[in-house]
């Protein structure tokens, strides 16, 4: 059963054609609600417009990889195109590649920092306009690692764990940011090792059910009266030091902001 929500509320969720970005579209799912589905896949995607659309929710799938900026650009266009105002903002697409050598994207950007980080970034910073009262809950992670500003696309000692960690992070100091800003925002870490595609990937064996971090998701996107916290799950919890140090973040900001050439 999907969330009761107020009349003609659109959600827009990354990544939601599978695990937890799916599972967190169709608890949103509901009468009243229009549902953005996200993905790479037309023929998934497809499947979660039907799954949303029965439980009441009129849906819409809008096809981009935000492995690439432009790729990022091309969905914030589709959604400032189509709505006047966006209510929820759940930025849930990413990677997790513990194992793998380093790789980049087609912008030259380390993986992890680019599709984890500065998509979400630049997709936010986009769709600002549209955010007015809105609610945007960034799914990070509790492998927090901190971000070494001389080698953020850590072209020295490359760690897979590390990259994903300091992308982690990444997302919940923009987490904090918005919320300085005036911007109803939270982070969470969902649960550990959750039955998705990633962590099978992984070669992990899941410890919990993607069911269960949408609920968390979900219980972030229809909050009052919170913002700027990290949840583990449902729980408060804090987030790595860093996170909270103010010149830190600054200069966090001025580099996404020069690497995507935001404010050009």
């Amino acid at each position: 059963m999907g969330v009761s929500m107020s009349t003609e509320r659109t959600v827009l969720v990354t990544g939601s054609t599978d695990g937890i970005g799916r599972r967190t579209a169709e608890k949103l799912a509901g009468p009243g609600v229009h549902l953005l589905v996200h993905g790479r896949s037309a023929e998934r995607g497809a499947a979660v417009v039907e799954d949303v659309e029965r439980a009441g929710a009129s849906a819409t799938f809008l096809e981009a990889d935000l492995s690439s900026l432009a790729g990022v650009r091309a969905l914030a266009d589709s959604v400032l195109a189509r709505c006047e105002r966006l209510d929820v903002l759940v930025n849930n697409a990413g990677i997790s590649k513990p194992s793998a050598p380093r790789e980049v994207t087609v912008d030259g950007f380390e993986s992890h920092l680019a599709i984890n980080y500065l998509a979400s970034f630049l997709l936010t910073r986009l769709l600002q306009p549209l955010l007015g009262t809105s609610r945007v809950v960034n799914v990070v992670s509790a492998a927090q690692d901190a971000l070494d500003f001389d080698d953020l696309m850590l072209e020295r000692g490359y760690s897979g764990f590390r990259a994903y960690g300091q992308s982690k992070l990444a997302q919940v100091m923009l987490t904090l940011d918005l919320a300085a800003e005036g911007v109803t925002a939270n982070c969470l870490h969902p649960g550990t090792h959750l039955d998705t595609t990633m962590v099978r990937a992984a070669g992990i064996r899941p410890a919990g059910t993607a069911d269960s971090g949408a609920a968390a998701v979900v219980a972030l996107a229809t909050a009052d009266g919170i913002s700027g916290r990290y949840f583990d799950a449902r729980r408060e919890s804090r987030a790595h030091p860093q996170a909270y140090d103010e010149q830190a973040r600054e200069r966090l900001d001025a580099e996404a902001r020069r690497l995507t050439a935001l404010d050009r």
